[in-house]
């Protein structure tokens, strides 16, 4: 997540004037008696919607469903989000076993995964002879004194890298001598650029302290550059120089996934890369370095419900096309990797991701520091989640309904003429899936000491600090039982008190426009890094007794499904009243001026409180209104509404809904239901509605279905 090292960053403008700019075009929520609330709660979804869009595969879940619906303008401008959306979707970066990479800013850490921790932090090895461009992020620089170049000569560092001309065949790299523990350094990572090289099989290998000498067992195969890349790719740094290469332009990031071999262990003490060049070539190398594994174990998840959700909305069947083999083969990268059929989890045992802290204390109670241990997998960047992991499970069981979504409609519309073959799902067997990772994970999870989730380490130990995220998104994707769901919301909401816990009662909504992100004061459970977290006071770092403003999103949701829409309805009032005296302020960092209000994090300043900057997924909380008290769920052949008035509205009409080829105003009120469409579609319109609801006035074409029960 979002830590004082965080991300680079897109501005978000929070002065009033700018705010209350909201365009003409841009829906409204209309409740009749309540326009100041209304006119609040668009200002606050406009305010976090200008920056927002495709971002990276962390918020593939949120961003679209916040995102597409708002129907801004006609013609191409209409259009604009969604094309943004279909490439950025369709330029998920996936590596050759089915995994979606990160895509975060670069760093000295998995090109594939998140840019941090380092490999100076886990005490790894690394020649950085040019830098990332992303300050904080650089490794030491170095140049290539000590190493030998066989078959070849040392040429100049360019404003690229260290140049190489290779004048025989073969030619051989070796590192000077050094001492790290392999265990800490489960990657190598080579960034380059090579001609003269394409096929050949190039590999490294190593030594060790035990082994002293180079030995074909101490060897992991790799591929050789090309202007495709291999893992990620990105531009070259700078104008090219004398030594650039003519043909190969494009930096590959090569990621050797060392710690799959048997005598990666020990204290290794040399590498030497093997280039198998077949005749003179050239290599330019920007960095080579050891890698802590840094890779999110959420990604595919997010990525095939971000699809599922684009889809829906947009019934948009060429990206259907394109991307449903992609989409079965991240799922399958998650049941394969992380053992989910077996395992009935996501059981992570990735390198640092085995759900434990890196930060222990001994029995006489001193702090002892696992150095590689305790990485994060998800948003929540300082915690360990990993493991059994808790949060990665739940994802994983919304994925899985998706994809069995998707997988229905595909047999439902043969029209759309995307091939079945040996890779598709059966969309049945997803969902009997899916209720055995819930019935395992609601049970597994479950703290009966505390009454809420926590997550598993490999070790079997259960760690629970007050996880409001992880406990609200549990009843908000249904993986919570209801009984557990009113224990949480008892718990969340003060009504019940854990003992232990910090902070209990009113005081779980200390920071007012949400919960705090946990309740338990928390020096122990970290990545190893992160080694002195009783220096900050209790709720001024973001996941130790602060708050995050978009999760309130699944703190209303989770409210509204458990205590009824009057009780969501009180908890929103109280948000809009915060951000109205935010506005009055001149914006959030204007009202967080007076640290009696609280410490915003953001910008690679640390703090307790994530509003704007890197926090995006702040555009969440304005949703509740059209997924939750109007209970509208896009459809492929239309849309489903389940409304869920607070007592003392009269109605709710929620206008310029962009629905596939449609622009939908949605007007409830007692028991009817008011659609007017403008559009150009010429497919018939099903629209879902309760039993015990009418469709009083629509337009013609649209077909009218009831069904009983929860849509």
């Amino acid at each position: 997540m979002l830590t004082m090292a965080a991300i680079v960053t897109v501005g978000l403008c929070t002065v009033i004037s700018q705010v209350d700019q909201v365009p003409e075009d841009f829906p409204r929520f209309v409740v009749p008696g309540y326009e100041g609330e209304m006119e609040s709660l668009r200002a606050l979804f406009w305010l976090h919607y200008e920056p927002a869009g495709p971002l990276i595969p962390l918020w593939d879940e949120w961003m679209p469903m916040s995102t597409l619906w708002p129907a801004r303008g006609s013609g191409e401008a209409l259009e604009e989000m969604r094309s943004r959306w279909a490439s950025a979707l369709t330029g998920r970066k996936m590596d050759a076993e089915g995994y979606i990479q990160t895509q975060q800013h670069d760093g000295p850490a998995h090109a594939g995964g998140w840019p941090f921790p380092r490999w100076m932090e886990a005490g790894g090895i690394g020649w950085h002879f040019r830098g990332t461009g992303v300050p904080g992020y650089d490794g030491p620089p170095a140049s290539p004194d000590g190493w030998k170049v066989v078959g070849g000569q040392s040429g100049e560092i360019n404003d690229q890298g260290w140049v190489v001309e290779l004048v025989e065949p073969g030619a051989v790299l070796e590192t000077p001598s050094f001492e790290i523990e392999a265990g800490n350094s489960p990657w190598l990572r080579l960034n380059w650029w090579a001609e003269g090289i394409d096929g050949a099989s190039c590999y490294v290998e190593w030594t060790t302290v035990e082994q002293s000498e180079f030995h074909p067992a101490s060897r992991a195969y790799f591929t050789a550059a090309n202007p495709a890349g291999q893992l990620e790719t990105a531009p070259p740094m700078g104008p090219r120089s004398a030594g650039d290469l003519s043909e190969s332009t494009v930096e590959t990031r090569t990621m050797i996934p060392v710690y799959r071999i048997p005598e990666w262990k020990g204290t290794v003490t040399r590498l030497r890369i093997h280039i198998d060049n077949p005749a003179n070539a050239r290599l330019v190398i920007k960095s080579f370095h050891t890698a802590c594994d840094t890779r999110h174990n959420i990604n595919n998840s997010n990525f095939i419900r971000g699809c599922h959700d684009y889809f829906l909305w947009t019934r948009d069947v060429t990206f259907l096309r394109g991307q449903i083999g992609r989409m079965r083969s991240a799922m399958r990268f998650i049941m394969n990797e992380f053992d989910t059929r077996q395992r009935k989890c996501v059981y992570t045992t990735w390198r640092g991701h085995e759900g434990g802290s890196g930060v222990r204390r001994t029995p006489d109670g001193q702090k002892e520091i696992i150095r590689g241990e305790g990485i994060g997998s998800n948003y929540w960047d300082l915690l360990p989640f990993g493991g059994e992991d808790a949060l990665a499970t739940v994802y994983y069981y919304d994925a899985l309904l998706d994809l069995a979504d998707i997988e229905e409609q595909l047999g439902k519309h043969p029209q759309w003429c995307v091939a079945a073959g040996a890779e598709s799902f059966d969309p049945g067997e997803l969902r009997n899936h899916a209720c055995e990772v819930k019935e395992y994970g609601s049970r597994r999870f479950w703290n009966a000491e505390t009454g809420r989730f926590g997550t598993v380490d490999l070790g079997g130990t259960i760690h629970d600090y007050g996880f409001t995220f992880l406990n609200n998104e549990a009843v908000y994707y249904n993986f919570a039982e209801p009984e557990q769901a009113r224990l949480i919301r008892d718990w969340i909401s003060g009504r019940r008190l854990v003992e232990g816990d910090t902070s209990v009662g009113e005081d779980i909504y200390h920071w007012r426009f949400g919960p705090r992100s946990t309740t338990r004061r928390n020096i122990d459970y970290y990545f190893w890094a992160w080694s002195n977290p009783e220096n900050i006071p209790w709720g001024f770092q973001v996941q130790d007794g602060g708050a995050v403003l978009g999760f309130s999103y699944h703190d209303l949701m989770s409210r509204l499904m458990t205590d009824g829409p009057d009780d969501a309805w009180g908890r929103l009032r109280g948000i809009l009243k915060w951000f109205g005296e935010t506005r009055a302020a001149g914006g959030y960092r204007a009202y967080y001026q007076d640290p009696v209000h609280g410490t915003m994090q953001g910008g690679n300043v640390a703090g307790g409180l994530g509003l704007d900057r890197e926090f995006f997924e702040s555009i969440l909380v304005p949703q509740v209104m059209l997924y939750g008290f109007l209970g509208f769920r896009p459809t492929v052949d239309g849309f489903a509404v389940n409304p869920s008035l607070p007592g003392d509205w009269p109605e709710l009409t929620i206008t310029r809904i962009h629905l596939h080829e449609n622009v939908i105003d949605i007007k409830a009120c007692t028991k009817m239901l008011t659609v007017t469409v403008t559009g150009k579609s010429k497919d018939p319109m099903v629209v879902v509605v309760p039993e015990d609801w009418d469709l009083v006035s629509f337009p013609t074409g649209v077909a009218v279905v009831k069904e009983t029960g929860e849509i």
